[in-house]
């Protein structure tokens, strides 16, 4: 109607240059009483007429935006309470402390997920939509990423069937050492000297794995070869007095000596001892040095390999006389 106005106010002055002209005009008189009528024809303005049209849509808007908001607080605090729980539950139960972190985070994505998707079909959008893309995805990344999803599955199976933990001293085929970190893709060993390896948890779990710190005594084997000329009983009775004066060597547990072997260049003696595994190396090699010493002391000689080499002169004694004969 505004736009009217102008339009015939405009005429106005358009027919007064007419009206100069010589062409027939309009008077002032009917525009005036357009105009009038117009203006009594004007209902409430074009964008209160819109804002009354569009009150219901940002009604609802606002209602769905409280909504969420509400939803996701809400929802937090519950997802925050389950997880409490849930992680005093497996405190309890003793579970590994890498396997609870990991069950915490996956049960938090879990449940963050349900929540997007019932807010997502909140506003209109489709879940099926989202799980269709989410599917796709999916498939994309395990494409993309098999070597890792390898290493995944075996980091589950190491997590969730235990065959080691984290501070013990493990031996694989491919390396050894103190487990410093278990991890979801990787397995971290410190070598003796202070190495990281990182070994993938694809091979690591479908190797064989030899705990040696798994239980909490070890048995200490030590094997030495003495001559044949030597005194056998007496060498037994300084290997089991080596064992027996080491303090480390748990006097509940029976000591053996004996005899393994009768070798090429030596008689073997095995000597046979438990200890804390945590004391055997120090164990071991003060037993192996005082055995050495007592050896030393009382003339019982530990062979070494020797070749003896024999020199058949007679082919050259026979080609000399018959040179002489020549």
């Amino acid at each position: 109607m505004i736009f009217n106005i102008f339009k015939l106010c405009r005429a106005g002055i358009c027919l007064t240059s007419v009206t100069d002209s010589g062409l027939p005009s309009i008077s002032e008189s009917e525009v005036a009483e357009s105009v009038a009528n117009d203006i009594q024809k004007l209902k409430p303005s074009v964008m209160m007429e819109t804002l009354k049209k569009l009150y219901p849509f940002f009604l609802a808007l606002a209602y769905d935006i409280a909504i969420v908001v509400i939803t996701l607080i809400i929802a937090s605090q519950v997802i925050r309470f389950l997880s409490k729980m849930l992680e005093k539950f497996l405190k309890k139960i003793n579970i590994d402390l890498t396997v609870r972190k990991f069950l915490l985070s996956t049960l938090k994505m879990v449940m963050y997920a349900l929540v997007v998707l019932v807010l997502a079909e909140r506003i209109g959008i489709s879940s099926a939509s989202i799980v269709a893309i989410l599917g796709s995805a999916g498939v994309a990344i395990g494409l993309a990423w098999q070597g890792s999803l390898s290493n995944f599955a075996g980091g589950m199976i190491i997590l969730f069937s235990k065959p080691f933990s984290r501070g013990d001293y493990i031996i694989t085929p491919k390396a050894e050492g103190i487990v410093d970190t278990i991890g979801i893709i990787y397995t971290i060993l410190l070598t003796p000297d202070n190495k990281r390896i990182s070994i993938p948890n694809g091979a690591l779990a479908n190797d064989v794995i030899t705990n040696v710190t798994a239980n909490d005594i070890r048995r200490i084997d030590i094997a030495v070869g003495v001559s044949y000329d030597a005194d056998i009983r007496k060498a037994k009775k300084l290997i089991k007095d080596a064992f027996d004066e080491n303090g480390l060597v748990l006097k509940n547990n029976e000591t053996l000596t004996y005899v393994s072997d009768l070798a090429s260049s030596a008689v073997m003696l095995g000597g046979r001892a438990w200890c804390k595994t945590e004391d055997y190396w120090t164990a071991r090699w003060g037993i192996i040095e005082e055995i050495k010493v007592k050896f030393d002391k009382n003339g019982i000689e530990i062979p070494y390999d020797q070749l003896e080499v024999h020199i058949n002169e007679s082919k050259g004694s026979t080609n000399q006389n018959k040179a002489e004969l020549l």
